[in-house]
Order: structure tokens, then sequence, then C-alpha cells
């Protein structure tokens, strides 16, 4: 019996994985997609699963358990093999050219390879407060995996980004009260973002930083402040103490594949068609890098369809690829 070999495998089910995946459904490419976790969605429906997010065209915010399902809808249309709960842990290049996918269930293979993983695992950065490690998940946390887990709570949010920002505003009308708490007067957030919190009922506090915390008899937390430029101290007394200082990301699954990519502060080096260095591999999203590259989801929306035309191209060359959607034979 011959080996199955796929035109192309995605690693990497996060929101540019899964619109690969899709756009290689419509040019009816044999392909798979392979994730580590359970479930499709990557960091935006891992992370933020209720976080509003607003880079997404045709979107007035769509939260990240809603991006995923909307994504896996679309797969739907235009189906691929999807492979969930396994981690790529080598990707080896043929001398046939053809590449071989090994995880801890077998070995695949493929004729072209999309990287999609992002930055990787992501790791919160943690409270660096001795009494942080005496609280339990539910008095301190780094994710708001159900709003309703914050329903008629006290809650301090620490943080002055635009995700910490829309965490805040997000609690505000299910909280009984949301204190948001910045070492700066200045925000690291979009200007309208930073509009809308001063005009809701959040109470701002800077320029702060947290001193002590620590849990009381009755589950109250109480974390103590210290004016940044001052001697002043502030004792704020919550249900919930919601940290959001920016995750640390680790790509070290790379660098066990036996491939010789090209890499620029961590990322991967590509070119404007999404090429890396070793012909036949594409790398799209948050963990590539090239002139003008810009983090956003909605960029790696774009990236996807860039690396499916240029590797279907590439493994078809005198087929006609349809390019527009409006060309393509999808639910008629």
């Amino acid at each position: 019996m011959t080996e199955k070999i796929y035109d192309v495998t995605i690693i990497g089910g996060g929101p540019a994985g899964m619109f690969a995946a899709f756009y290689c459904g419509l040019h009816e490419l044999d392909a798979q997609l392979i994730e580590a976790l359970p479930a499709l969605g990557g960091q935006p429906a891992a992370l933020y699963p209720e976080k509003q997010i607003w880079d997404v065209a045709g979107k007035a915010g769509v939260t990240g358990r809603q991006l995923a399902k909307d994504l896996e809808a679309q797969l739907a249309i235009a189906p691929v093999d999807l492979v969930r709960g396994q981690t790529v842990t080598n990707v080896t290049k043929e001398a046939d050219g053809t590449f071989t996918i090994t995880t801890a269930a077998g070995q695949s293979r493929a004729r072209a390879i999309v990287i999609a993983l992002g930055k990787g695992a992501f790791t919160p950065r943690p409270l660096a407060l001795e009494g942080a490690k005496d609280l339990s998940d539910d008095q301190l946390t780094y994710f708001v995996t159900h709003k309703d887990d914050f329903a008629g709570k006290e809650v301090v949010v620490l943080g002055g980004g635009d995700s910490a920002i829309d965490m805040a505003l997000m609690l505000a009308p299910v909280a009984k009260k949301v204190t948001l708490v910045h070492r700066r007067d200045q925000f690291r957030a979009l200007p309208k973002t930073v509009s809308e919190l001063l005009a809701s009922p959040v109470e701002v506090l800077t320029p702060y930083l947290p001193k002590e915390i620590a849990a009381q008899a009755d589950g109250k937390v109480n974390l103590t402040l210290k004016k940044l430029k001052s001697e002043d101290e502030l004792t704020l007394l919550a249900d919930k103490v919601l940290v959001n200082y920016g995750f640390t990301s680790n790509n070290a699954a790379l660098r066990d594949w036996e491939l010789p990519l090209e890499s620029e502060h961590n990322l991967i080096k590509v070119n404007s068609k999404m090429e890396t260095n070793v012909a036949g591999v594409y790398a799209i999203g948050d963990g590539v890098t090239y002139p003008g590259k810009v983090a956003l989801i909605a960029n790696g929306f774009g990236e996807a369809p860039v690396a499916v035309t240029a590797l279907a191209k590439a493994l078809y060359p005198d087929k006609r690829l349809a390019l527009h959607s409006s060309s393509m034979k999808v639910g008629k």
C-alpha cells in the first residue's frame, strides 16, 4: 500500500493556521492541520475566550471563543484533515523534497509545510510578590475564562496595556466593583480604549505598584499599593485580583526540529511569499518577521492566503488557481 503524502501540513491551529487550512480546502489541496491543544483557536480561544478582539475586519468586536467557533464553521465549508491534541516534535526534509512530520501518535508526510505556531507556548508574567504564591487560583488569576465567575465580586486588575483595560471594561458590567492599577499615569493602549476606560465606572489608580498581597481569613485579598515617587500607600480589599502584565513566549519546540530555519529575535524570517529559507516550508502569523511586520490577527489572516497560493503554485505549476472567492465553487 502506498504511503499517503499530503500536499501540505499546517502546524498550529490558531486563527492564522485555521484560515490557512480553510484556504487549502478552497484550492482542494490535500491538507492536514495539526494542533497541540485539544481544541482549535490558539491563544485567543485559550487565553482570552471572553475578551473582545478588535483587529478582525468586518467584526465589530468578537470574543476569542466566538472567533474560534466562526473559524471552525468556515473550515466545515472546505474541510481538511484535523489532528488535535498532538504536538509536532520533529519535521525532517527528506532527500526527495518531501517532509516527515513526527508527533507522539506517529508520523505523516507532506510535500509542503506551513508553520503557524505563533510565538509558541505562552506563560503569563507572574505577580512578583511574596504572598502571591499563597493565594488560590480563585483569589489570584491571570485569565478570564468565564466572566460570570466575577459576577458580584470586587475585582482589582493589575496592568496598563490593551488587554488589561479590555478585561476591566469587560468585567465592569458584571462585577460589583472594578479597580485598575497601573504603575504609570500613561497607558500602553489604544487611545480609544483609554478614553472608554476613563468614561467607565472602573476606578483607575495611577501611578501605583503592588507592594504586599495576602489572603484574609474570610477569603478576601488584602492588596497594599505604593505610589511611585512618594511614601504614600493605599490598601485595597478585593475578592479577586486579576493580573495582566503580558506573557512570555517560548517556541523551543522549533529548535528540536531538523529544519535549519533562519530566525531573527526568535522569529522565523520569511519573504513576501511567506517562504522561509528552507524550500517548501512557509510560515505565517505572530511567529514570523519581515520588513513592516505588525503582529495582528488581521495580518495573519492576510499572510495565510499568500502562503497557500505560493505553495499551491509551486506544487501545481500547470494548474490554474482561482485567486478570488467569487471564482471558487464554494457552496454552489
